[in-house]
């Protein structure tokens, strides 16, 4: 279980780093882009396309964060109403059906990018391998978390 929390603390760190700089070139993208066509006069051709691209990553990491954070939408009408050992229980089996969700996303990412490998993007010609790539690391790190909350000496700690 340690190496289990210690695995999901680090994948954390380092996906909210990685949402902060895609969210900070996101924006550089899109004032670059705003500049260029209103002051310019000259729009640019790639900077809406790499922007999509790190938008993609800022949404799907923070799904998964949201996971382990626990900023997730979730609806607490039953779980609250029932007594502490069943709401640790349900707690868990949410958890862990999150996990599966996870594993899902993951597995049909991996299938996505099968039937859509050798592609590239419109403007810039990156490999959409790139893009469609993101779907199964938000779907490993959902199940990572969500396996974390499940099986977490906590029972699935809420805020």
């Amino acid at each position: 279980m340690r190496i289990l929390s210690a695995s999901a603390r680090a994948a954390a760190a380092l996906t909210r780093f990685s949402i902060a700089l895609a969210a900070a070139g996101m924006l550089a993208f899109i004032a670059y882009q705003v500049v260029m066509r209103y002051v310019v006069g000259a729009a640019s051709f790639w900077s809406e396309e790499a922007a999509v691209l790190l938008f993609s990553w800022t949404v799907l990491g923070g799904f998964a964060l949201g996971v382990h954070e626990g900023f997730h939408v979730r609806l607490a009408l039953l779980p609250d109403r029932l007594p502490g050992p069943l709401r640790g229980a349900l707690r868990r089996l949410l958890d862990a059906t999150t996990a599966a969700l996870g594993l899902f996303l993951a597995w049909s990412g991996w299938r996505f990018l099968d039937i859509t490998a050798g592609s590239v993007s419109a403007a810039i010609g990156y490999p959409t391998e790139i893009l469609n790539a993101l779907a199964i690391a938000c779907g490993a790190l959902t199940a990572l978390f969500g396996l974390e909350r499940a099986l977490g000496p906590e029972g699935a700690r809420r805020a």
